[in-house]
């Protein structure tokens, strides 16, 4: 089987840790490209066509024949995707929360100079904890920025948790933020595998792969985002979580013209998954309305 991936550290070892989860897992070979979101650093991803430059090649290659799979972070995948290539696997979620990193050797926030931050969901949400301070976009992968916050350009980032621990330097958080401070990006922490819809030659080795838990909050906030029309700019965010045949869903929307954030939750049976994100997107947007 061919796996292909990103060519950054991070995506390197999320893959790395689907491979991992096959059975024969020294019988894969990886192969990894430059997208064009890893090649535009100059520009907001908003100005460049958005985080679906992430997947672009990837997704040639996968339609081409290149390579058999592809593994993402799935809060960086297109609500849309191409005609008979959606996700076959979801891994298990890792910690979904987003984190702020401090300087090197520093352990307060230095207010007189602004956090890196290029979400638009993170920036929303952000400025109800940080009012007096400015929010100021930042692109690279993670060791670049890093790089640039321990150089004194930022006085703090605010990452996904999920990626700082797979890349393995949990020792640089100083702080979760809760669920209820910054709600998480839909997919946040998930590990997605996409292939061609009738994907038999390799559909048992998957279910190695596939956590039904993850899969049902993963369907339930992408159906919330896609009711709403949103994409990776918008500031909206949804997250869920499982207990026993009960899903509960938890979500951000913002209008577009206005940084206040507005809240919601609804309850459902997890048979009721897709539908619950769809109603809850609908029962949101009737209320900001009013």
């Amino acid at each position: 089987m061919k796996i292909g991936s990103r060519d950054s550290k991070l995506a390197k070892i999320q893959a790395y840790e689907i491979i991992r989860l096959l059975p024969y897992s020294d019988s894969y070979e990886l192969i990894t490209m430059k997208t064009t979101g890893d090649m535009i650093l100059d520009k907001t991803l908003d100005k460049v066509g958005g985080k679906g430059l992430f997947v672009k090649e990837l997704d040639n290659a996968l339609m081409s024949g290149k390579v058999d799979i592809t593994v993402h972070s799935l809060k960086d995948v297109p609500i849309e995707l191409p005609e008979n290539y959606p996700i076959l696997a979801y891994s298990k979620r890792e910690d979904p929360r987003d984190v702020i990193i401090l300087p090197n050797g520093t352990t307060e926030l230095d207010k007189n100079k602004p956090i890196g931050c290029s979400s638009s969901r993170r920036k929303v949400q952000l400025k109800k904890l940080f009012p007096d301070v400015e929010i100021k976009p930042i692109r690279g992968n993670l060791q670049t920025r890093i790089k640039k916050l321990d150089s004194g350009e930022y006085s703090a980032l605010v990452l996904a948790a999920a990626g700082i621990h797979r890349i393995g330097i949990k020792n640089r958080i100083s702080r979760y933020f809760s669920t209820d401070e910054i709600l998480p990006a839909a997919g946040q922490g998930i590990i997605a595998v996409q292939g061609h819809i009738n994907f038999s030659k390799f559909k048992n080795m998957l279910d190695f792969v596939n956590d039904t838990n993850s899969m049902l909050c993963a369907v339930s906030e992408r159906a919330f985002i896609k009711t709403l029309n949103g994409n990776c700019f918008s500031p909206i965010a949804a997250y869920a979580n499982v207990c026993e045949n009960q899903i509960t869903l938890k979500a951000m929307y913002c209008e577009s013209d206005k940084d206040i954030p507005f809240y919601s939750s609804m309850s459902a049976d997890i048979s009721q998954a897709e539908q619950l994100g769809i109603n809850l997107a609908k029962k949101m947007l009737k209320e900001v309305v009013l």
